[in-house]
């Protein structure tokens, strides 16, 4: 092995390690702007006394569209 592709591996392994909690990250973004939006939807849906969750599925709604978009404006 020689002396360049030795030092090749480090920096794959830290483009790797960038890339992996880069995507973890957008992961753990989406799941917890999904829950925000659904805890204010089950809130409101209690406040109010609906008969069905209505109002906390519109909100899981919001937040899933939301997370999207931020993930494909984040990967841009």
């Amino acid at each position: 092995m020689s002396k360049n592709e030795q030092s090749d591996e480090p920096e794959n392994g830290a483009q790797e390690a960038r890339s992996y909690a880069k995507y973890t990250g957008i992961i753990f973004q989406m799941i917890a702007t999904i829950a925000v939006f659904a805890f204010i939807g089950y809130e409101l849906d209690k406040k109010l006394k609906t008969q069905t969750p209505w109002i906390t599925a519109l909100c899981c709604l919001v937040g899933v569209c939301l997370s999207i978009f931020q993930t494909v404006r984040q990967l841009k």
